[in-house]
């Protein structure tokens, strides 16, 4: 059985947890000596996954913390479960971030630090022929849900190029749909190509004989946009800033870690892989898709506003504007919050 298709029931039960997440919080989780974070079982999250797994973030923040980690599979749960008070700091997709602090009582959702960069990409199937946008019309393509990164990366591709989706009279489909049922349609060839995220993007390639038109930070200035940021609440950010520390200390810590580390992060994270999700994917996957990723602390402020202009032209932003004044955390809000915030600050 190919890795793709196996890990598609692990990701399933993910989802099914994460959805308990939102609506269940244990006495446990309330306790205030308990951190309760959430990221994804994905390559883009390696400084959560490899953090947490090596122990960085345990032994930097001490016994008397309790750390709950949770495990979700889309941007949107993450931000249900911030709004519901269920999860204090997260890993998440810029479009998400965004909408957090849009959405969020007195914009309460801030940008903490950086976590990555890149690691995403538009794979045509290997029986599409497709070699530049002016392919396009009459393609169906795939990205994940509605407002998600990728999606939001695909619909400003389509609009540069002077295409339209069909569900706004232009001849592109577009197919809003989890990763795993994109490697399903990508397997069955119901879809010409996907703009998908890693390791999915690196699956699609060496399983399925996809290749890549592109990869996404080749649009990008420099290269680099922001691709997974930490968040938290504001009120939990403010009544714990030694704990804040602690972790963006950790965090620090494990990419640094990770950046020295390439091959002990492969195994760490298929360790990660095989007891979440049943089974681990191929070296040769977690290497590529790590080799298309920059594991940094820097949140690329410029790619932020970027990307909420590109949502908001897209109707994502609702209908009376955006402002993005004090997304990023404000250090100088709190004098509690120790200096090691600074480093992360890049605003």
């Amino acid at each position: 059985m190919k890795i793709g298709s196996a890990i598609l029931a692990g990701i399933a039960a993910v989802a099914i947890l994460s959805i308990m997440g939102i609506v269940s919080i244990s006495d446990e989780s309330r306790h205030e000596n308990t951190i309760r974070v959430a990221y994804f079982p994905n390559v883009g999250h390696a400084v959560p996954v490899i953090g947490m797994e090596k122990g960085i973030f345990e032994n930097q923040i001490g016994s008397d913390v309790k750390i709950k980690s949770m495990l979700f599979d889309s941007g949107p749960q993450v931000i249900e479960s911030l709004f519901a008070g269920s999860v204090d700091i997260a890993y998440v997709g810029p479009g998400p971030a965004i909408n957090g602090f849009l959405k969020s009582e007195n914009h309460s959702v801030k940008i903490l630090s950086g976590a990555a960069s890149g690691g995403a990409s538009f794979v045509i199937h290997p029986d599409s022929v497709i070699i530049s946008a002016s392919d396009l019309p009459g393609k169906r393509i795939a990205a994940p849900q509605i407002g998600n990164t990728q999606d939001v990366s695909l619909r400003n591709y389509l609009t540069e190029n002077g295409l339209k989706p069909a569900e706004k009279g232009g001849s592109v489909v577009v197919l809003n749909i989890a990763n795993p049922e994109i490697y399903t349609l990508f397997t069955k060839g119901e879809i010409d190509g996907a703009w998908v995220p890693e390791p999915w993007a690196s699956i699609l390639v060496q399983e399925l004989g996809g290749h890549r038109l592109f990869y996404e930070e080749d649009l990008w200035p420099d290269r680099r946009f922001a691709s997974v940021v930490l968040i938290g609440r504001e009120e939990f950010v403010n009544e714990n800033p030694e704990l804040i520390k602690k972790w963006l200390d950790s965090h620090q810590q494990t990419i640094d870690w990770i950046n020295e580390n390439p091959e002990e992060t492969r195994v760490i994270f298929n360790q990660f892989m095989k007891k979440h999700l049943g089974k681990p994917l191929a070296d040769s996957i977690v290497d590529e898709s790590l080799s298309n990723l920059e594991i940094t602390s820097d949140p690329i402020p410029n790619s932020i506003m970027t990307f909420a202009k590109r949502a908001d032209s897209l109707g994502y932003l609702g209908r009376h504007g955006y402002d993005l004044d004090g997304i990023f955390l404000d250090i100088n809000s709190n004098a509690q919050l120790p200096e090691v915030l600074s480093l992360h600050d890049k605003t």
